[in-house]
């Protein structure tokens, strides 16, 4: 783009330089001719136009001199003062990079436009665009993308370790084995492992009655008859079933209560217990030991890149919809909130204001630098498509005033001539 603007400069450039030359050309050819027809006509009009075009190519060729002594040798002569621009870049840079500090980074010049800034506005009318949101989710998404799947997993692996090491320090296992078994009593947990336990050891006994008899009449004497073991078979299974079943339907059996007192003395024990903490600390300590931890570790990290990568690349992306919906209620809150849209305007302004003002020294130098650092032909000749074409008027007025000028001289002349 840039090249292309170049490029159209550069043709108004000499479009300007052909008109300006074509000028004094024409005033060269009207003196000329206006000399030559004095030779042989005396006639007085013949020498007002002639010390027109005399005057006027003298006034194109000073301004010519002028123009191009700002970007160039004259005729290529190394003449003292001319091509100042490239003979004088770092002098350009420095008064340059001292007059924009000057006049456009001072407090009283900036203080009225800080004042004005309304950040909070613009964020709000441009997060409330759904298409800048959305165009913001993609870029967010897209370096989230980079940062994960460049990550390096030995680092990251080992952050992961680090701090499950931290964390697994810090836990006494005692007490959360302990707190674990209180809420499954406080939630009845274990009321329903033992309904389900009792109903099937029911179910197997009545189930396996035949099994009972063999059993009994297997340890019965010889003596006892058959029928008295196939007697006792039974009462025992019936007796067992029925005993199972009382279990099963009183909530206030006594098995339960001795359960729960159990389980709750063994709450007791653990937490309390100090053989329960050592041999819990031996395995929290043969944990922290091994390499089991970073073994985990790489395996959560990667589980969790694969996840976010694929989630990000997933056309229906739920970080994206989260992030979507997250600027979208920012904005919507921002535009309610007028507290926080003064405060961020003040804060923005404030902090604007301040690192403005600090740098400015450095925005000056950055000026200087930059022209300073431009080779002197490429600064002379970029100024001279920015302003040439503004400075062929001088040579174009310099001709056209020059001759005024001269014509003025000689009628004066003339008009002294004859008192």
């Amino acid at each position: 783009m840039n090249k292309v603007n170049d490029q159209v400069k550069a043709a108004q450039l000499r479009r300007h330089k052909a008109v300006a030359t074509g000028l004094f050309l024409l005033m060269a050819v009207v003196y000329v001719l206006s000399a030559w027809l004095l030779k042989s006509h005396n006639h007085t009009w013949l020498g007002y136009l002639k010390a027109f075009s005399e005057a006027a190519m003298v006034g194109a060729l000073a301004d010519w001199f002028a123009v191009t002594a700002l970007f160039h040798h004259p005729l290529g002569i190394p003449i003292p003062h001319t091509n100042l621009i490239e003979n004088r870049k770092k002098s350009i840079g420095d008064n340059l990079g001292g007059f924009v500090v000057s006049n456009f980074l001072n407090a009283t010049t900036i203080r009225p436009y800080i004042g004005k800034l309304n950040i909070s506005t613009l964020l709000i009318q441009w997060l409330g665009s759904e298409k800048n949101t959305g165009i913001l989710v993609t870029e967010i998404s897209r370096i989230a993308k980079d940062v994960i799947q460049n990550a390096e997993d030995k680092a990251v692996t080992g952050f992961i370790s680090n701090k499950s090491k931290e964390l697994l320090k810090e836990i006494k296992l005692n007490e959360v084995l302990a707190s674990g078994l209180e809420i499954i009593m406080k939630r009845g947990d274990q009321v329903r492992i033992l309904d389900y336990l009792v109903n099937k050891l029911r179910n197997y006994v009545t189930d396996n009655e035949a099994m009972v008899k063999e059993r009994v009449k297997k340890e019965s004497h010889f003596l006892i008859p058959g029928f008295v073991d196939n007697m006792i078979a039974s009462k025992i299974t019936h007796g067992l079933a029925k005993y199972m079943h009382e279990i099963e339907t009183d909530p206030n059996h006594k098995i339960r209560n001795e359960v729960n007192e159990q389980l709750t003395r063994f709450i007791n024990d653990i937490r309390t217990n100090p053989k329960w903490q050592q041999e819990l600390q031996e395995i929290k300590d043969m944990i922290l030991n091994g390499d089991k931890i970073q073994q985990y570790a790489f395996s959560i990290w990667k589980h969790l890149q694969s996840g976010i990568i694929n989630d990000l690349e997933a056309q229906e992306s739920a970080i994206q919809l989260y992030l979507k919906k997250t600027l979208l209620e920012m904005a919507t809150n921002l535009k309610q909130d007028e507290a926080m849209q003064h405060k961020l305007n003040a804060w923005v302004r404030q902090h604007a204001y301040k690192y403005i003002l600090q740098n400015t020294k450095k925005a000056g130098e950055l000026i200087s630098h930059t022209v300073g650092n431009w080779e002197g032909k490429e600064l002379s000749n970029k100024l001279e498509l920015e302003v040439g074409k503004d400075l062929q008027f001088i040579r174009i007025n310099g001709t056209l005033v020059g001759g005024l000028v001269g014509l003025v001289i000689y009628t004066i002349t003339k008009f002294i001539e004859h008192l």
